[in-house]
């Protein structure tokens, strides 16, 4: 008679080996022990899967919307040898073409026509195109993780790298993004033009940390850079041109690992995750929502404060369930032989859920919200909470001039996040009603699973 203890659940625990959006975050991949899959970002909704036998990936990044996606072996039992960066045509199911490396592959980044591989000291560029063309190489410090980023919008060049010192990035200027291959009929409307040369001559190093990066991104225009530490407690904003930091924000005062930032479309706000399981929402100050600050922060001025207490905190976040918070009917034994998904880990994009309005001249408003995918197969649509009108604390000259900055480094196509109307953020003050507190968590819209080969979704 077996009297191990159980837990209970109603199904078998789902492990994600790992889970990518597209620069545009349309469509998403996971990889899991038993192959790969490709699926809508919203609505959720399983586009392909293939099942692969004889080992498992550790990556498999998209290409945009393409049918192209490139592999890397990963795991107890790697696929394809951990030196090799496998190009896959998903169209005709099957690899059309391999790079091969000295060293293990550390990370890869790519966008149309260009794909960037991350060594252990040394990052290699290519042009992907009817071949497969070295481009240039550039040397890195120790950089284990594979840091890189890479701007994906049409027109844009820049490549975001290790530099060769510890907490130092090295920013590259490729040639220009083309842009995307139009389907169906030509538009009406006229192909967007590239920007103005810039004035001045751009950076190419940024003194970002004291200590080593865990986190390069870029938004897909390339203007601004966020660089995050082993510390865990800040995220600096960069001008990617000038060099100079616009903000600097924090996370948390506690040491954490995060995991990734993530600009939204618009560049308006961030998100950051972190091996806490939290998801934290940041405004860059030019619309909509302000970050939490202490109440002592406008005398920083004038008196001599820790810095600590001019810090700018999430105005957002959403805290993800753990999957051993859930009942389920399994051993708690865990087999040594296969590989454990981290309950805490995530990957987490923006989304445009803005429905078509005919009767507006400019289009539909974009109402952006957040998609969580957790590598135990849960997918979180989030809303951010609702902004309302209301007047803000003074600022800093130090903010003030970060937002300068940072107006800079932007351009105006923004669009501000509408705030709640009259009759739904005004409360009537009746007798000993009091006026509603402003909620700072996201809201669960919506949660499915992902990451099963029964059929489902």
């Amino acid at each position: 008679m077996n009297l191990a203890r159980h837990s209970i659940s109603a199904t078998k625990p789902i492990h994600i080996l790992d889970a990518r959006f597209d620069p545009e975050c349309k469509i998403f991949t996971a990889s899991t022990p038993a192959g790969f899959a490709v699926y809508d970002t919203w609505p959720l909704k399983l586009i392909r899967k293939r099942e692969l036998v004889g080992g498992t990936l550790s990556a498999v990044v998209p290409l945009h919307t393409t049918n192209i996606l490139f592999l890397l072996g990963g795991g107890r039992s790697p696929l394809y040898p951990p030196n090799k960066v496998i190009l896959w045509d998903d169209a005709l199911g099957k690899e059309v073409a391999e790079l091969e490396f000295r060293e293990r592959v550390r990370g890869i980044a790519c966008r149309r026509g260009w794909l960037a591989v991350s060594l252990r000291r040394r990052v290699s560029v290519f042009e992907v195109g009817e071949t497969v063309k070295r481009y240039a190489e550039w040397d890195t410090c120790d950089n284990p993780r594979g840091l890189l980023a890479m701007a994906t919008a049409p027109h844009s060049t820049l490549l975001a790298i290790a530099g060769r010192q510890t907490g130092h990035v090295q920013l590259i200027h490729l040639p220009p993004c083309p842009l995307p291959k139009p389907r169906g009929p030509p538009g009406s409307s006229t192909p967007s033009k590239p920007p103005p040369p810039p004035s001045k001559h751009p950076v190419s190093i940024i003194i970002a940390h004291k200590t080593a990066l865990t986190t390069l991104s870029l938004p897909p225009s390339g203007r601004l850079l966020a660089t995050t530490s082993s510390r865990g407690t800040l995220i600096r904003i960069w001008d990617s041109l000038s060099g100079k930091l616009v903000k600097e924000l924090r996370r948390g005062t506690d040491k954490a690992e995060i995991y990734g930032v993530a600009f939204r479309p618009d560049e308006q706000d961030l998100c950051v995750w972190s091996d806490k399981g939290t998801v934290h929402v940041f405004s860059l100050g030019l619309a909509g929502a302000s970050n939490r600050r202490s109440s002592l922060s406008p005398l920083t001025p004038f008196i001599p404060l820790p810095r600590y207490l001019d810090s700018e905190w999430s105005y957002a976040q959403y805290r993800i369930p753990v999957q051993s918070a859930h009942i389920s009917l399994s051993s708690t034994s865990k087999d040594s032989s296969i590989d454990q998904p981290e309950e805490e880990k995530c990957v987490v994009g923006w989304i445009d859920v803005a429905e078509d309005d005919e009767s507006s001249p400019r289009g539909p408003v974009p109402d952006y919200q957040l998609i969580a995918l957790t590598y135990t197969g849960g997918w979180y649509r989030l809303s951010l909470p609702p902004v309302k009108s209301s007047g803000k604390e003074p600022a800093s000259s130090s903010s003030s001039s970060a937002t300068s900055l940072l107006r800079a480094a932007t351009t105006p196509r923004g669009f501000r996040r509408p705030s709640i109307s009259s009759s739904t953020s005004s409360r009537t003050e009746t007798g000993k009603d009091k006026p509603e507190k402003q909620g700072r968590d996201c809201t669960l819209q919506e949660y499915r699973k992902y990451g099963r080969w029964d059929g489902w979704g």
